[in-house]
């Protein structure tokens, strides 16, 4: 049976998957990324390629992953949890290990891609998707089309300064005061906590037994999601705002979001912006991987959406 191998690799775990065109799941699994090195990692992948390999006719491997990607290089630039995937020539090392073509792209503009192929903007020309997690990614479709920008960074919205301290603007960042590392940190520090104490699920548990610190502190980065949400409405104007990570899963995170966008409308300000969530949560980054190595195996043809899948819009 014809099939994909793709993984979505992330500072704690890589996901994987063996898919079929149409990005169902035929397996998958996760285990622990790991922290020794380069070689250690290509070894995991090389044998969870090799585990499948006889039950399944691979075509190739799909691969998400953090940094700034060089779609046709293979190389990704930036800096992640990862440090040892950085700067080289990534796609080379994978299919010379597995002898299989190769694709890679960034996971954020995974997300977006899974999300138009197949989810919530289906169909829809221009749209961005943003991803809360450890920090805050993103991506913009516009005509179809990944919006890189010269330098690989188009998308990369948790490095907008969002204010005070000005002093430090670079501890301001939009990743630093609003993604969901930050809400963690914050409530462990108002509550006098270790470090790595909490998670996001415990901070929201909290809230919902009724701790007053954790209420605050989830209203307060509602409010800083809603300012960061506000500017890049008035700067892009996109047809749809998206939200990924694991917070999306949450229907009172989007509506406390919504809620933030609805009271900074005023006589000026009068445009309508509402959020909503990916469909695809966790397997968004598995999804897109795939759908980018379907529409461009050889990495050079996919600023353009849609083509060889012919799934874009039906």
């Amino acid at each position: 049976m014809k099939a994909y191998m793709v993984f979505d690799i992330g500072g704690t775990y890589i996901k994987y998957a063996v898919m079929d065109e149409t990005a169902k799941k035929l397996i998958s699994g996760k285990l622990a990324t790991p922290k020794e090195g380069l070689e250690s990692f290509l070894l995991t992948l090389q044998r969870i390629v090799e585990q499948y390999a006889d039950d399944f006719e691979l075509q190739g491997i799909a691969v998400s992953s953090p940094g700034s990607v060089d779609v046709k290089t293979g190389i990704i630039g930036g800096a992640s949890a990862i440090p040892y995937i950085h700067g080289v020539n990534m796609t080379g090392l994978i299919k010379e290990r597995t002898g299989l073509q190769t694709t890679i792209e960034n996971d954020a503009n995974c997300a977006a891609l899974a999300e138009g192929w197949l989810g919530a903007a289906k169909g829809t020309d221009y749209y961005i998707c943003i991803v809360i997690g450890t920090g805050i990614g993103g991506s913009i479709v516009l005509n179809q089309s990944i919006l890189r920008g010269a330098s690989l960074h188009g998308g990369e919205f948790g490095y907008m300064i969002m204010g005070a301290p000005f002093q430090e603007p670079l501890q301001a960042t939009w990743s630093h005061v609003a993604s969901t590392n930050a809400l963690v940190e914050e409530v462990e520090r108002r509550k006098l906590l270790e470090k790595g104490t909490l998670n996001g699920e415990k901070v929201f548990r909290l809230a919902e037994e009724g701790d007053l610190i954790a209420q605050d502190c989830i209203a307060e980065l509602y409010k800083r999601l809603a300012i960061g949400i506000y500017n890049l409405k008035y700067a892009l104007d996109p047809q749809k705002i998206l939200i990924g990570g694991g917070v999306s899963k949450r229907q009172d995170v989007i509506a406390g979001i919504n809620r933030e966008l609805k009271g900074l409308r005023n006589d000026i300000s009068t445009l309508h912006i509402e959020v909503e969530a990916c469909q695809f949560g966790n397997d968004a980054n598995l999804i897109g991987a795939l759908f980018h190595f379907l529409n461009d195996k050889d990495g050079f043809k996919n600023n353009r959406l849609g083509g060889v899948v012919n799934a874009w819009c039906d």
